[in-house]
């Protein structure tokens, strides 16, 4: 761990005077002990970029928004913001947790399928519909027929 050395002489023995801690960071107040001069540091963690691969190969930095975008076009109407957020943070929790960095789009589409479909299942199917690239009625159809058959085997 580096230690944190005082802006006004360079001096790396500090104390803390006092620290506030935020959802976002960590505000510590410190005095230096051999100047005395007080100064405030910050403390956020760094998330580790999640790189996606997508279907054609090519790689960018995954983006929580076009995620939340996604679910707000397919719960349009349907959930409320808070709801949204709240499968938002567990995806990316989810997908921050995994063991590697890199993540197929694929992956993430199915996380995303999976979370919809245990809070509403229309959302589910709209984004299913979108996701999946359904050409045709017949495609859907058979889409809500393993949703209502699952339904059924959990006597729901």
């Amino acid at each position: 761990m580096k230690t944190i050395k005082c802006p006004f002489c360079g001096e790396s023995e500090t104390k803390v005077i006092d620290s506030r801690e935020s959802d976002e960071q960590t505000r510590r107040r410190r005095e230096c002990e051999k100047c005395s001069k007080r100064f405030t540091t910050y403390e956020k963690v760094e998330n580790v970029n999640i790189i996606v691969l997508k279907k054609d190969g090519k790689k960018e930095t995954f983006d929580i928004e076009k995620i939340r975008k996604g679910i707000e076009k397919a719960a349009e109407k349907r959930l409320e913001k808070e709801k949204i957020d709240s499968i938002v943070e567990v995806i990316e929790q989810k997908l921050r947790s995994m063991e590697t960095n890199e993540i197929d789009s694929k992956k993430i589409g199915e996380e995303v399928m999976n979370q919809l479909k245990k809070v509403d299942k229309v959302s589910y199917i709209r984004f299913a519909s979108v996701y999946r690239e359904f050409t045709d009625v017949d495609e859907f159809k058979l889409e809500v027929e393993k949703l209502l058959k699952k339904n059924k085997g959990e006597g729901k």
